[in-house]
């Protein structure tokens, strides 16, 4: 292609755009493991503020020789998709723990939550059904509704953000729907805030629809021993559908699963195309990932350090004169305002030390641009003290309190 071909010359002009309004962003190379502690190309040693690495599994031994052993026994990849010769024995193992650890009757993993929640809303929808969404969904289940919009011919719906007088309504004007599934995340990402779950249930049970539940941040978080949003309000074993990820809580490593009935699993093996057209989960990774959810089961106290590191968190960067979006979950938002000045805030941040993420429009609405910090179990007490302090001296510098 030539230097001055239309389409090269066109990317570069939207790239300088981004750059001149500094909402450009900029990867950051790590060549250490995810931890709490990692080593930043230029940076050197750096205090990760900013990952899903909830309970800090990426890195645990146990979880790592999982993985070492699962690419020792079963190779590196799986060369085929499930349905012809991509399935392993760890496939079976995986699926059947995932299932019991969010009360399921059984899973189906894919290679991300993205491909997951796609694979499920097209499978299950079809022509003459409506597929209701809170407002604040995640992008994949977005998209997964324009997909199966696209395939099937369904309907979509979106409601106010948790407003469930809006829901009920708008379940009501589509009383003769064959099908009407509700969407929603179980812990909201931006936000941080939990989704009104034994509500939800309600309105599913008395409009006969079916309720799925995105627990990606929440699954390995809320809940005593870590079984996600069902488990924190005492509904385990309730909720009709629920898919989540691998890649954050359960050792970070890559993909994702629905969980439910049998027969849907069944279904999903039959005609969802990112099952039928895309490679199975590396056995490597499936293996990781069952030792991860292994790791919860016996380490109940690795939720519980969360929940306290969460805690004192919260508590102290209020202290220090920021106003967190309140919430229980391990995700806390400092609102900043413009874009400019969060993405300022946090280059001012990584300069002292510290990797935390601003987040602006179009990931969040125009003006409510912020700095997401992400609490884990893996943070020590001066970790967290070190934190505060930098956020304090930052956030004076640069008028933010």
């Amino acid at each position: 292609m030539s230097l001055n071909h239309p389409f090269r010359t066109s990317l570069e002009a939207q790239i300088t755009d981004l750059k001149e309004k500094k909402v450009y962003k900029r990867l950051n190379y790590l060549s250490s493991p995810q931890a709490a502690h990692v080593q930043m190309e230029g940076r050197g040693d750096v205090l990760i503020l900013s990952s899903n690495n909830y309970l800090g599994l990426c890195n645990e031994p146990e979880v790592i020789e999982a993985g070492h052993e699962g690419l020792r026994k079963f190779g590196a990849g799986t060369g085929s998709v499930r349905f012809i010769c991509g399935t392993f024995t760890v496939h079976r193992e995986l699926e059947g723990a995932l299932a019991q650890f969010v009360g399921c009757e059984a899973s189906m993993t894919f290679v991300s939550c993205w491909n997951a929640n796609e694979g499920l809303t097209a499978t299950v929808v079809e022509e003459g059904d409506v597929v209701f969404s809170d407002e604040l969904n995640h992008a994949s289940i977005i998209d997964s509704m324009r997909l199966a919009k696209a395939i099937t011919k369904c309907s979509t719906v979106v409601y106010k953000h948790s407003d469930l007088d809006d829901l009920v309504a708008k379940l009501r004007a589509h009383t003769g729907a064959r099908r009407r599934l509700i969407w929603t995340d179980g812990v909201f990402s931006m936000e941080g805030s939990i989704c009104k779950l034994p509500e939800l249930l309600q309105v599913a049970r008395d409009h006969d629809a079916i309720l799925a539940v995105d627990d990606s941040h929440a699954t390995g978080v809320l809940g005593r021993t870590g079984r996600g949003t069902a488990e924190h309000f005492g509904v385990l074993g309730e909720v009709d559908v629920i898919t989540s990820t691998l890649g954050k809580a359960l050792g970070g490593a890559a993909g994702g699963f629905v969980a439910g009935p049998a027969a849907l699993a069944d279904l999903l093996t039959q005609r969802s195309r990112p099952q039928l057209f895309s490679n199975a989960l590396p056995p490597t990774v499936a293996a990781s990932a069952l030792a991860a959810v292994r790791y919860i089961e016996t380490h109940p106290e690795r939720v519980q350090q969360l929940r306290d590191n969460t805690a004192w968190f919260r508590a102290a960067i209020t202290e220090a004169g920021f106003k967190p979006i309140p919430g229980d979950t391990p995700i806390v938002p400092i609102i900043i305002g413009e874009t400019a000045a969060a993405i300022a805030m946090s280059d001012a941040m990584l300069a002292e030390g510290i990797f935390v993420t601003g987040f602006g429009f179009p990931v969040v609405p125009h003006g409510t641009a912020r700095i997401r910090c992400q609490i884990s179990a893996a943070h020590t007490r001066d970790d967290l003290e070190f934190a505060v302090g930098v956020f304090r001296r930052v956030g004076a510098k640069l008028g933010v309190i």
